[in-house]
């Protein structure tokens, strides 16, 4: 694999998501953190077997999260978790640090060889069950230049368990973030996770971002992706592709095959009619 985005493709991005980590409240639940950790590179395979292209490392259980910087604890846990999922896959890895802490996902990028990060406040300002959450694309753009420039920037638009402040229409918001924000790639989901993302909100930033690169980040399955690939580039997946589609189950690596197959055909399907130039690729790095 030499480019994630190369023309014509459709992604399968995975998510694993990370059991509590120490100073969380349901941290405890799994014994220690060797076995958060056994548990998480266990997902990455499955992930890597089931023909993802790439995986997204994020504190899915550390909830209730901080709108601002994560205690030094859980940056910790997860650079040792990134780290183990680094040396054990070769497909590229990733990291979203909730709620919203794209400084952490950089250094955690630059530490562990990550590609990407996802920002789920990258331009705006959101109201969430965390308050208010501002954008600092100013901050992140510039750390990025400063750790590790090649790592993309993938930022949501009017991102899931959230509203926008003030009367944004969601195109307007996707073309401030693809543009004046410089994000790399522009996400697009439903109100929570695992809830399907309206097509008729993807199409709009597809036509207000024609060029840009599309992520559906949440709710795809095999039985809706070809609604979205129209208009998308790929798909950050994780409740789905879980056993019984269950989130606190195993990743399940032959609902990842049957969710890449439904990809990997509509993208020979439709590759004679691409959009825009291609972004940047994401380059494995170990």
């Amino acid at each position: 694999m030499n480019n994630l985005f190369e023309r014509g493709r459709k992604v399968l991005l995975g998510v694993v998501h990370l059991k509590p980590l120490p100073g969380s409240p349901r941290w405890g639940r799994v014994p220690d953190l060797e076995r958060v950790i056994e548990l998480a590179v266990r997902d990455a395979r499955a992930y890597q077997q089931g023909g993802a292209d790439g995986v997204f490392i994020e504190n899915f259980w550390d909830a209730p999260f901080t709108k601002g910087h994560v205690a030094p604890e859980t940056l910790a846990a997860m650079a040792a978790a990134g780290r183990a999922i680094r040396e054990s896959i070769q497909i590229p890895i990733g990291f979203n640090v909730l709620r919203n802490d794209a400084l952490a996902g950089l250094a955690l990028c630059a530490t562990c060889r990550g590609a990407f990060i996802r920002v789920n406040v990258h331009t705006g300002a959101m109201l969430t069950d965390q308050g208010i959450i501002e954008g600092n694309a100013y901050e992140t753009l510039r750390c990025r230049a400063r750790l590790c420039p090649d790592v993309l920037i993938c930022a949501d638009v009017h991102v899931k368990h959230a509203v926008p402040l003030g009367a944004w229409a969601i195109e307007d918001t996707a073309r401030d973030t693809a543009e004046r924000g410089m994000a790399d790639a522009l996400i697009v989901s439903g109100v929570g996770t695992g809830m399907a993302a309206d097509v008729k909100d993807v199409e709009r930033v597809r036509q207000a971002c024609p060029a840009a690169r599309i992520l559906i980040g949440s709710g795809t399955t095999a039985a809706n992706a070809v609604d979205y690939l129209h208009f998308a580039d790929g798909c950050i997946v994780g409740s789905s592709l879980k056993r019984d589609g269950d989130v606190t189950n195993p990743v399940d690596p032959r609902r990842v095959a049957g969710l890449a197959q439904v990809l990997a055909r509509t993208a020979r399907q439709t590759r004679s009619g691409t959009r825009g130039e291609a972004a940047p690729g994401i380059k494995p790095r170990g």
